[in-house]
């Protein structure tokens, strides 16, 4: 059965250690270690080697790097090495500076796709918190500049002491289904054949199954019972920072009436036509690759005996 920690960016997340984060000591000394690893990121980009396979680590020497923007301590790998993510200013250039050569600072999702299940995560998750901290540099409750705390994990005001936190949104993403057909569609920005589950985000006051319901009469016009709502999985998505929450949806009209605010097209296709899909061999539809939950629903469902 897939669970959440077969899915991309989900998969093998490293110890927080998030008692580390108020020890402003210990994470001094932890950024000196021998064993300690460095990566970076700027404006939302890993910066990843020439191979596109892996994350360019550094060690200490990752504190000569001017200028830095802000420092997240990520937590401690298997043997017990501290792991750090440091946002690099946006006036920073490889070109000249001590690690020229080593990489290029990459696409997230095409970085994702290729690095390994842990380094996905770990970028994943630094690209979250930093992308945060780019847009909530100011306090919301009084509007000064608040200040980086335990860790990049907090920000803190100082004239008013309020404190903010990285903010994750959950959204729905489901699969309707009915018999032996499921819904896909579309948005008219996509490239020509492109398809995927429908999605949205959870409103206030509302469960991840009502939001499905919601969600799919609004974009469709198909309507749902959200009690026939089936979770399959999660996964962190760092575009800026949801939670893409799998869902399976029982529908029961079939008639389609699409928003097209919201879509372009949306249709049904049969079990057999969804087994093409994924197989890359249906004439006219392709769907998300493997890095996105939308491609595991359609696998769970297309697998399933009718």
């Amino acid at each position: 059965m897939t669970t959440s920690n077969d899915i991309p960016l989900a998969s093998a997340p490293i110890n927080r250690a998030a008692h580390h984060r108020t020890d402003p000591v210990w994470l001094e000394a932890a950024m000196q270690r021998e064993d300690v690893l460095v990566f970076l990121m700027h404006k939302g980009l890993p910066l990843v080697d020439h191979s596109g396979q892996s994350l360019v680590w550094l060690g200490p020497e990752a504190a000569r790097l001017t200028p830095q923007v802000e420092r997240v301590f990520l937590g401690l790998d298997k043997v017990g090495a501290p792991i750090f993510a440091i946002n690099m200013d946006e006036r920073f250039k490889l070109e000249g500076s001590l690690i020229e050569g080593t990489g290029e600072f990459t696409d997230m999702r095409a970085a994702a796709s290729s690095l390994s299940a842990m380094q996905g995560n770990l970028a994943s998750t630094a690209r979250s918190i930093l992308e945060w901290h780019r847009s909530h540099r100011f306090c919301s409750k009084c509007g000064a500049e608040s200040e980086v705390a335990e860790a990049g994990w907090k920000r803190i005001c100082p004239a008013c002491g309020a404190e903010h936190f990285p903010r994750t949104d959950p959204v729905a993403i489901m699969l309707a289904v009915k018999d032996d057909k499921c819904l896909l569609g579309r948005q008219s920005t996509w490239p020509a054949g492109f398809w995927s589950a429908l999605a949205g985000f959870v409103e206030p006051g509302e469960t991840l199954e009502q939001a499905a319901a919601r969600e799919l009469e609004e974009e469709a016009g198909i309507k749902s019972d959200p009690a026939t709502a089936e979770y399959l999985f999660c996964q962190p998505w760092p575009f800026p920072s949801s939670l893409m929450v799998g869902i399976i949806l029982q529908a029961e009209t079939e008639e389609v009436s699409v928003e097209q605010d919201e879509l372009e097209a949306a249709r049904w296709i049969t079990r057999e036509e969804a087994r093409q899909v994924l197989a890359g061999t249906h004439p006219d539809i392709y769907c998300p690759p493997p890095m996105a939950v939308a491609h595991h629903i359609l696998k769970v469902w297309a697998e399933r005996e009718g």
